[in-house]
């Protein structure tokens, strides 16, 4: 059986799957999702409870919660797939170099890993976007916005945990008989690097991405909730509950339990994801059949 219907007969898998899915397209098809323009303030209807009118109710300033939800899909799911894309190449070009050329390079490229990786990332990131700010940054003709910023710095931090992870699996692999068969044969170091290390080392590699795509989304409505992260009136998930505050106490629920679900159970989603991906790739669980064994 293929490694997908591996995943998807275990429960925690399949459930990781269906809200991960979820997520995704909501945030890929909100424009034809959404009942109500994200921005449209109506303050004849504000704080209104969930109703036929309003599935999920209206917010302080009578903007559909629904469409905002929907909306905010994608600065959260974005902000974690590009920063572990960044972080993903970064860290494993890093990681795979520095287990093949060894020496000084591998002293450097992880010392610095590890220098990165001792502040917690949720720190760097309100440090490094509040000495910055919040507005766009020009370099040249181009111009950068916020979520930009924040995708890069996410992107960058991402950086030392796939190194190590691509460096732990690299250097086993450097040791294999195989690899010194190759080198016998007189492949070259980039032949053997690219064409038999790189591909055995990426399954934890994966699975760790998986795991920090949560943590972007967590990172990201984090940072829209201290007002650092996706500037106002635009829908995130984060800026939702940092709206819901001033009402917290006085009975509209749905403010803030509708946005604090989305990102509950997105996160929750990519872990369920990360664990069952862990446990379908991990050689050491699958029997020589390619049936998953207890």
């Amino acid at each position: 059986m293929s490694a997908f219907g591996t995943l998807l007969r275990r429960p925690a898998g399949a459930a990781g799957v269906v809200l991960v899915l979820a997520a995704a397209l909501a945030a890929v098809f909100a424009p034809w999702l959404a009942p109500y323009d994200p921005l449209a303030v109506d303050l004849a209807r504000k704080l209104a409870p969930p109703s036929a009118a309003h599935w999920l109710g209206t917010d302080s300033t009578g903007r559909d919660v629904l469409s905002r939800l929907l909306w905010g899909a994608r600065p959260s799911l974005a902000v974690g797939l590009l920063a572990v894309s960044i972080g993903g190449i970064g860290g494993v070009a890093l990681g795979v170099t520095s287990a093949m050329a060894r020496g000084l390079w591998e002293q450097l490229a992880m010392r610095s890993m590890d220098g990165l990786a001792a502040i917690p990332l949720l720190i760097w990131a309100i440090a490094i976007v509040g000495i910055v700010g919040v507005g766009p940054v020009r370099l040249g003709p181009l111009t950068f916005p916020n979520e930009a910023k924040i995708v890069l710095l996410i992107g960058v931090l991402y950086m030392p945990p796939l190194a190590r992870v691509a460096y732990g699996g690299a250097l086993l692999e450097a040791r294999a008989d195989y690899v010194q068969a190759r080198r016998l044969q007189g492949a070259s170091g980039l032949s053997i690097m690219l064409g038999d290390v790189l591909p055995n080392c990426l399954s934890p590699v994966v699975v760790q991405a998986t795991l920090l795509v949560a943590v972007g989304i967590v990172v990201e409505a984090s940072l829209s909730f201290v007002g650092l992260g996706v500037e106002p009136p635009f829908p995130s998930w984060g800026g939702m509950l940092a709206d819901a505050r001033r009402v917290i106490f006085s009975g509209e629920w749905w403010t803030y339990v509708f946005p604090g679900l989305a990102i509950s159970l997105t996160v929750i989603g990519f872990n369920l994801l990360g664990d069952a991906l862990r446990d379908t790739l991990d050689p050491r669980k699958v029997s020589a059949a390619g049936k998953v064994v207890t």
